[in-house]
Formats: structure tokens, sequence, C-alpha cells
């Protein structure tokens, strides 16, 4: 079997004291791990931040590679964290195009939120010594008034406040509709592919080998475009000259092995298409598949189809929180397991 993987590791949050993260980031290892990725969110940043430089300094000490997960963040990324950004700034938020309401989400077309998450990534890279960078699931906020999953051009969406209204007529000539149309989709997108790209620009140019891991939805068709949520133009981000690895989220066990297999395929031909590394994330939270062994089978798929980084979220199968996986101890065995067998073709069960 070839070994294609070369990384495997988990999200790791929470995280206080070094002394503590030591022991977490050793069962990682024990648990066939090289990397972690710590998941940030702007209370950690900003109250717990000289402990964040230990950690990161602790975990690469015991020769874990470290990435660094804006973490929620404006809620612009995924994450459940709360934003520091939307309780202080109430006027800087991305508005529902049908009825105009602010939504719980910061506008990153606004200088005040751009200027507020370049500063983050410029702390980050010059104070933390860290392997590279990870955006997580970024996404436009969903409108309370959204009412289909299924969507269309015709139902509710953001952002439409007046500094994207702006934008757009400076762009296009004309004033921005309240549809969705073509344009519309290609201005959001690109608009926020352009501030990750200077994020990523402005983290290179102070710590030149970080890698940027980009880490889109995994969708088959125009699923998030109708959800007017994510980025579903796979070829936008691979061509990012800053972004180094091409990623793909998380699936439901409940989804069939061939759109495990798909979502691969297509990860690979974005990744090989761009020159980009490839990452695929397994589900080690919340849900859990009938059989563990399941955790194994997937892992297996992606090495073969060519994966060089496998990541799951979260440590521990998300054990103590409100999110854990029913088996939580269990599963982060399993995929524990599962990592070894990728990395080593001779791993025994210890």
């Amino acid at each position: 079997m070839k070994m294609n993987v070369k990384e495997t590791g988990v999200s790791y949050y929470g995280l206080s004291y070094p002394e503590h993260a030591k022991r977490d980031f050793q069962e990682m290892i024990d648990h066939n791990c090289n990397a972690v990725l710590l998941a940030l969110s702007e209370y950690d940043i900003d109250f717990w931040f000289p402990n964040i430089i230990k950690i990161a300094k602790v975990a690469k000490d015991l020769g874990l590679k470290v990435y660094l997960n804006t973490w929620g963040i404006g809620k612009w990324f995924g994450g459940e964290p709360p934003s520091n950004f939307l309780t202080n700034n109430t006027k800087n938020r991305q508005v529902s195009a049908f009825t105009g309401e602010p939504l719980p989400a910061a506008c990153f077309n606004t200088k005040a939120f751009q200027d507020y998450f370049y500063k983050i990534c410029e702390k980050l890279a010059k104070e933390v010594d860290a392997d590279g960078f990870f955006w997580d699931e970024p996404h436009y906020a969903l409108p309370k008034s959204y009412a289909s999953i299924t969507g269309g051009a015709g139902d509710d969406w953001s952002c439409r406040c007046n500094v994207c209204q702006n934008k757009f007529h400076e762009a296009y000539g004309y004033k921005m509709p309240r549809v969705l149309t073509k344009e519309v989709i290609a201005f959001r997108e690109d608009n926020a592919l352009h501030i990750l790209e200077n994020a990523a620009n402005l983290i290179k140019g102070i710590r030149p080998e970080s890698k940027i891991i980009c880490c889109v939805h995994a969708t088959l068709n125009t699923y998030y475009v109708k959800e007017n949520r994510g980025y579903d133009d796979w070829d936008k981000v691979g061509a990012v000259d800053d972004f180094d690895v091409f990623s793909t989220t998380i699936l439901n066990y409940q989804l069939p092995d061939s759109f495990f297999k798909s979502i691969t395929q297509r990860t690979m031909d974005i990744a090989h298409k761009y020159d980009k590394g490839s990452q695929r994330w397994i589900m080690n939270y919340y849900q859990e598949p009938e059989d563990l062994g399941k955790i194994k089978e997937i892992a297996h798929l992606y090495n073969d189809l060519g994966v060089e980084s496998l990541f799951a979220w979260t440590y521990r199968g998300g054990h103590g929180t409100v999110l854990a996986a029913p088996n939580a101890l269990k599963m982060w065995d399993m995929l524990g397991e599962a990592y070894g067998e990728v990395l080593n073709p001779d791993y025994k069960i210890k």
C-alpha cells in the first residue's frame, strides 16, 4: 500500500496552560498525530495570548507541526465561539438582502473588520512560532428569513449592507440587485477571497515559510451557492497563489461511500491542477458511525486517493462538550489506530 498521507492531526481548543497542553499533545502523539490545529477564538487571542505563544512552543518542542485556526472570528469563519468584534461593532455587520436586518456576522468588506482581522494575523505571525494558518470554512451569514435549504436565486442572502452595495456599484456600474444574480455571486466570492489572499500575503511577508491552508465546504454541486453561504467555485480558491493547501470539510457518516470518494477525488483534482497540497477531514465529534471501523475505512480511502494531510475535528472526540460523540473516547482511540495504519504499513496496535 502506498503511503500518501504524511500529516495527521486534530483540532485543539479551550487551551489555557502549557503544562496541561503538554500532556494533551503527548496523548495526540500516542494517537499517531504529528500535527495539531490550535483553534483560536477572539477571546483566546485577546486574553490568553501569552500562553498561546508558550503552548505553540510546547507542541513544536514535542515534534508536532502547529497550525493556527482563526476560529469563528467575526463569525466569518466556522466555529462555535462568540465574536468580540461583533460585541464591540454593532454597525459593521452583514445585512439581509431582503429585509435589511443586521445579522450576527461581521461584514468583511468593512474597513473596521479588515483592519481587525489583519491585525490579528499580523500579531499571530510575528509572535507565535507556527507552521501555518488555516482558513476555516469562510462563509456568509444565513439570514433568519431564509426559508429553504434547497435555495435558489429568489431566496434571502447576505451581505447587502451599504458598504457592499457601494463596492458592487463601483465594480459593475449599477445598483446591487436584491436577487442572487451571477454577478452578485461572483462579487461575493471575489471580495471574500481577496481579503483572505491579502491576509495570506501579510503573513508570508512576516513568516515566509508559513503554509496557508484554505478549507472550503465539501459539495458536489451548487448547494452552497444555493444556500448562499460558501464558495462553490473551487477553481477560484485553488488558483490563489498564496494558498498552499486545498482542503475540504468533514462529511456526515450517513452519506454514501460514493460521496466520500467523489468529494475526495474532486479535492485531489483541484490540488493537482493548481499544484497545491491536499487535505481532507474526518468527523471525530458529535456523530459517529454505527461501526467505528468506518473511520479506518475512510482514512484508507483518503490515503488511496492520494491525500497528503489528514485532519480530524476534534481532540478526544469532543469529550466533555455538548458536541461530544456518544462514545467519544472510543472514537478517539479508533482515529489513532486509523492514523497509525495510513502512516505506517507495519503499524501494530499497542
